[in-house]
């Protein structure tokens, strides 16, 4: 970092010369890369910017329109500021034209009422610039460390933005090329103000370079991508034009966000882990904050004034698709496949994989034809997945960011039981899952294990002790209404032999099959038994309890 013109004016060397600032004070921060003694006044086309210029004045003009060209042309190359020692060509003060010229041009003009010794100025403020550059120099090794050790580590996008934000102490945002916000590191300020309104903000800002400052927005860009494949980009958010240790730092990090992309192929995309991420807060929380609904907006799902419906894919588990099905590189490609119909039938929503399937928030605006809609997205993931066959589940559709939970949790609820249920749907809803619906509602009660237990335990135990198969006769019979001919067929078994079956069961549970509520209660219990066995399998392959 140079050191500005009120820096170098408050050098001793110069302070003994007793300097006065006569025009263009408003550039005294200015940043002097140089400091250079030239007593000619055609010294501008030798100049390159940033130098403070000193001079005794002996060789410049008298004449107004001469001195006036002087400082235009020192100010059109960007000088840093001119001083001009009082002592051997002009003793009292500047000409006008002179002054003038500077306080037109924004030049910073200073007087020396002393005679100074101008090597002994040049020797401290180029000492000065060169321990600066050493210093960034340094800064910029121990950037390069960090960064190498979080791309060594494998680091987090998240750690990668906090690592900026602590290096600068500015916010840092990664965004896609379409400006959905990734992830963020507020560096301690609001988080809600900083995304509020971002891809408004961030689209108006396109650089032709690389890395950039766009003073109008005050962000710092840098593209991030490798291989010639640009994903994203990382913005710093500076009011004031940054320094160059800045660019360094956010060029750095853009090349750790790119390996770890290029690394983790097998996981969850940046933009899945940010959906997760406020869908998780919304499902945690029934009145979702305000950085919540912020961060939404930045991934360009609003969430206010819209209508919400939640939206849950569960692949369709059977004997021998089991094993592949609990993988999550599957669940993943369910999730894009969600994705990907949602941006064909032109919708927001939030999409991210969870521990069964996927999970999906859509936003309709309220013209929307929420139907039509719902049947594309079905047509879209299922034909998506047709090798794969799934099962498409919706909530209910809420008004308002307070009711997403509801919603949310509704359509995992119904995708639950609809596994169970075998029946298949482009869509499921609530009104489809009924009786087995209202089961998993109350899945984990102990009331309800109790009941099941008591319900059906002596004829779990019959089976289990002689190898009958009672329970699975019970269940043929309850699925066909008590139709005793229509459950012999069912379980392809003679008439003659399943009545007996039915005769057997009545004994062991001392009840009368006839009997609608013994039927209804016994068929509930079933219900419940077969919703707890198919928990239990499922937790057993799921891919953590497989790893211990």
């Amino acid at each position: 970092m140079y050191p500005t013109v009120a820096e170098v004016l408050a050098l001793p060397v110069l302070r003994q010369g007793r300097p006065h600032v006569v025009a263009g004070s408003a550039g005294l921060e200015r940043a002097v890369r140089w400091a250079h003694v030239a007593e000619i006044a055609e010294i501008a086309p030798l100049l390159r910017g940033g130098e403070l210029v000193l001079t005794t004045g002996v060789a410049l003009p008298d004449d107004g329109a001469a001195l006036a060209r002087y400082v235009t042309d020192l100010a059109e190359v960007g000088v840093a500021g001119v001083v001009v020692e009082l002592v051997r060509h002009w003793s009292d003060r500047l000409p006008r034209a002179l002054v003038e010229a500077a306080e037109k041009c924004g030049l910073p003009l200073i007087t020396l009422s002393r005679e100074t010794r101008y090597v002994a100025v040049t020797e401290a403020v180029n000492g000065l610039i060169v321990d600066a550059q050493v210093a960034e120099l340094r800064a910029a090794e121990r950037v390069h460390e960090t960064f190498t050790a979080l791309t060594v580590a494998g680091a987090e996008p998240g750690v990668v933005l906090g690592e900026v934000a602590r290096l600068t102490g500015q916010p840092v945002v990664l965004e896609t090329l379409e400006h959905e916000v990734l992830a963020y590191d507020a560096a301690g300020l609001d988080p809600g103000e900083l995304l509020t309104g971002w891809p408004a903000r961030s689209r108006v800002v396109q650089l032709g370079e690389r890395t950039g400052y766009h003073a109008a927005a005050g962000f710092l860009v840098t593209v991030v991508g490798a291989r010639g494949h640009d994903w994203g980009r990382l913005v710093l958010v500076c009011a004031e034009p940054p320094p160059h240790r800045f660019r360094v730092v956010a060029e750095r990090a853009a090349s750790a966000l790119a390996v770890h992309r290029l690394v983790a192929r097998d996981s969850d995309t940046l933009e899945r882990q940010a959906h997760r991420a406020v869908l998780t807060e919304l499902l945690a929380s029934p009145a979702p904050s305000a950085e919540a609904l912020a961060r939404a907006s930045a991934l360009a799902v609003p969430l206010t004034g819209r209508r919400l419906i939640g939206l849950a894919v569960r692949p369709r588990v059977t004997a021998t698709t089991r094993p592949a099905l609990s993988t999550p590189p599957l669940r993943r490609e369910l999730a894009e496949a969600t994705a990907l119909a949602t941006r064909r039938a032109k919708v927001s929503a939030l999409v991210s994989t969870d521990e069964t399937g996927v999970r999906a928030l859509i936003a309709l605006s309220p013209e929307a034809a929420a139907e039509t809609v719902l049947s594309r997205l079905a047509t879209d993931i299922h034909e998506a997945r047709a090798s794969a066959p799934c099962v498409i589940a919706v909530g209910t559709t809420v008004t308002g960011s307070a009711e997403a939970r509801r919603t949310l949790v509704e359509a995992a609820q119904v995708a639950a039981a609809a596994l169970g249920e075998g029946v298949e749907r482009p869509l499921h809803r609530l009104r489809d899952v009924r009786l087995r619906g209202l089961l998993h509602l109350l899945e984990g009660d102990e009331r309800v294990s109790a009941f099941a237990a008591r319900e059906l335990g002596p004829l779990l135990q019959r089976d289990t002790a002689s190898g009958s198969r009672l329970v699975q006769a019970l269940r043929h019979y309850c699925e066909q209404g008590g139709n005793k001919s229509a459950a012999a067929v069912a379980a392809h078994t003679s008439r003659t032999a399943y009545y007996q079956q039915l005769a057997r069961i009545e004994q062991v549970l001392g009840v009368r099959l006839e009997d609608p509520e013994s039927m209804l209660s016994l068929y509930v219990a079933l219900l419940a038994h077969d919703l707890a066995a198919a928990t239990r399998t499922s937790e057993e392959n799921s891919p953590g309890r497989a790893a211990q």
